[in-house]
Formats: C-alpha cells, sequence, structure tokens
C-alpha cells in the first residue's frame, strides 16, 4: 500500500510530539522507544525510517518543547494589556498550571539535568536550539540594544527553569502557589528596567 507524499513527515512529528510530551514527563532513559512506537501504533523498526538515533530524537522533541512553549508564551503576550508584555510572559511561566504540566512545559526546567550527560555534540544543537528561542522571547526585554535584551532573557529564561523546578518540589498546593507569586513578582521586577 502506497502512503501520501505527506505522510512520513506527518507520522515524524506525531513521533515528535509524543516524545516531547513523555521525554518531559518521564524522562528521556524511561523512555523507551520501543513503548513510543507502540503506543503511537508503530513498529519499533520503523522508527529507524525518520530518525538515525534516540539522539536525534531527543533533539526534535527539544526543539519540538520550545516551539510549544514560545507559541503559549506568544498567545499571553498577544492577550497581554499594552505594555504588560514583559509581566503577561513571565507570569504565564511560573504559573501553577505551568509547574503542574510538566510533560506540556519547559523542556528546559523538565530535562537540563539529562542535557548536561548528553555528548557534547548533542548539547551544541540543544544549545542552539535555546538561543534561538532566547533571541525570539527578547523582544519582550526592555534593553539599549539587542545584546543587552538577550543577556537579559538569557538569565530570565534560566532563573525561572530554575524557579519552576524547585516550585515542583513544593507538595503542599498553597505554598507552591505562594513561591511562584513571589518569583513572578522578584523576576518582574529584576528585568523589567
Amino acid at each position: 500500500m502506497r502512503y501520501p507524499s505527506q505522510h512520513k513527515q506527518q507520522t515524524r512529528e506525531k513521533i515528535v510530539k509524543a516524545a516531547a510530551r513523555r521525554f518531559c514527563s518521564r524522562g528521556s532513559e524511561r523512555a523507551g522507544i520501543g513503548d513510543l512506537m507502540r503506543d503511537l501504533h508503530l513498529t519499533h523498526g520503523g522508527f529507524y525510517r525518520h530518525f538515525f538515533s534516540k539522539e536525534e530524537l531527543f533533539v526534535a522533541a527539544f526543539e519540538q518543547g520550545l516551539k510549544q512553549l514560545a507559541h503559549h508564551a506568544d498567545s499571553a503576550v498577544k492577550h497581554a494589556p499594552k505594555g504588560s508584555e514583559l509581566k503577561a510572559l513571565i507570569d504565564g511561566y511560573l504559573s501553577l498550571e505551568h509547574c503542574d504540566d510538566p510533560a506540556g512545559g519547559c523542556p528546559i526546567a523538565a530535562l537540563t539535568t539529562e542535557i548536561t550527560r548528553r555528548p557534547t555534540k548533542v548539547r551544541g544543537a540543544l544549545f542552539n536550539l535555546l538561543i534561538k528561542h532566547i533571541g525570539s522571547e527578547a523582544k519582550y526585554m526592555s534593553g539599549a540594544n539587542d545584546e543587552e535584551r538577550n543577556r537579559k532573557v538569557r538569565f530570565l529564561f534560566s532563573g525561572m527553569a530554575g524557579t519552576l523546578n524547585v516550585a515542583r518540589l513544593i507538595v503542599d498546593t498553597g505554598q507552591r502557589k505562594k513561591f511562584l507569586e513571589d518569583a513572578r513578582k522578584f523576576y518582574f521586577e529584576a528585568v523589567k528596567q
């Protein structure tokens, strides 16, 4: 049976989206390719029609996670009142909903410790994707020039990812919510100028 020409690309996208959620929720070491493919009703051998390795899928899934994160950020900013775009970006990232959804959230917050154990070539690819993402978010930052805006968003983003990880340790929902509220205020004050 012949498939339409776009079938291979659609299947690849389906694998990447599922892997992004699975890696962020379980970690890549606990997310086997066989299980992923079986859950998608695809064959394990079919994986290699789309990817050379799990590392290649990890990079593609990380990129997908950043695209999803950017989509949520852009949506929050789009609906923000004029002049409060940065606040909307911070509020969205450090929301209780984002905190409680590692599978659908920021891949940096979910996978940082795993990323550091990846081969140099893979870390380089992930870092380049991160820098691209940061550049796209810098447009919401104040600053005298692009370098200053990029620098501010690099520190904001890395700080917020760490904050999200710490918030996920807090078992009590009320305490977690208060921690995130305090963090939102802190980060907004730190970067608004």
